[in-house]
């Protein structure tokens, strides 16, 4: 345990139960990785907002790598430490491929002002896009049309059918069009069906804001441990040196990590504890 100093974890689906609560046995491994003084990340595809929703301030977390990365919060210290967002040049660019092609998308305002969104409908009705936009429309407006946007944004979120060969397609061609973003895949948390097409700068994930922190605070990659449960988790689990999936995850991505019980069965406490008690 001494050779550990920084965990990262993912919420939903990882650290958080399937009601977004957090269990006893979680919230008290967080409290014995403080006892050793090992810095405790949450690094989440959720903007600072949302992730204030299910973490309150009493829950001992020391930043927040928001956003897959977009964003990292220094809770301690209560200020942004740092923020990575598409160019206006690009987003316009996006805009205009998206509209093409009639998809439903949501566009996210820069870091930190990034849980206010434009949003565009498409002409095919999307179940999932209504969905999202349910829990979003507080702070939704409609995508700007003639003048273009007014700054850049953080993301854009795609809603697209369980279409393999439709992802893939689209990723490259976004890829092609764009070269500064790239994009992340994640698994709908709010229906299956579903593949949602995440866009951000090409530097933006998970586990490039864990090594930024890393920097920041002097720890080396071999000192960290990370726990996740998806595909947008998959460059956090790559860089740290222990590396944890929860068996909730996806079948195919479970041969390449250490395996945990699921989010419902305290993985994240088993993690911890278990490194705690070798």
């Amino acid at each position: 345990m001494r050779n550990i100093r920084l965990v990262a974890t993912d919420l939903d689906g990882t650290f958080l139960k399937n009601d977004k609560t957090i269990s006893d046995r979680n919230l008290k491994a967080l409290d014995l990785l403080g006892k050793y003084k090992v810095i405790r990340v949450a690094a989440t595809g959720r903007n600072l907002r949302k992730v204030n929703e299910v973490i309150p301030s009493n829950v001992p977390f020391d930043y927040i790598v928001f956003s897959s990365g977009s964003g990292i919060y220094d809770r301690i210290n209560n200020k942004h430490l740092y923020s990575k967002n598409i160019s206006s040049e690009s987003a316009e660019h996006l805009v205009e491929y998206m509209l093409k092609r009639d998809l439903n998308f949501h566009a996210f305002w820069p870091v930190p002002e990034n849980h206010h969104l434009w949003y565009h409908r498409g002409s095919e009705p999307c179940m999932e896009f209504e969905r999202y936009f349910s829990f979003h429309n507080s702070y939704a407006y409609p995508l700007p049309s003639g003048n273009g946007l007014p700054h850049g944004v953080c993301q854009f979120l795609v809603v697209i059918p369980g279409d393999e060969l439709l992802y893939f397609k689209m990723k490259n061609d976004i890829e092609d069009i764009c070269p500064e973003v790239r994009i992340i895949r994640s698994s709908s948390p709010l229906e299956t069906g579903y593949i949602w097409l995440e866009i951000f700068h090409k530097s933006v994930s998970k586990g490039n804001g864990v090594l930024h922190l890393c920097e920041l605070l002097g720890i080396e990659p071999g000192q960290t441990i990370g726990i996740g449960n998806d595909y947008n988790d998959l460059d956090l689990l790559e860089i740290t040196a222990h590396s944890f999936l929860t068996d909730n995850a996806p079948e195919v991505l479970k041969p390449h990590f250490q395996l945990l019980p699921t989010n419902e069965e305290d993985a994240f406490a088993q993690a911890v504890e278990g490194i705690v008690h070798e």
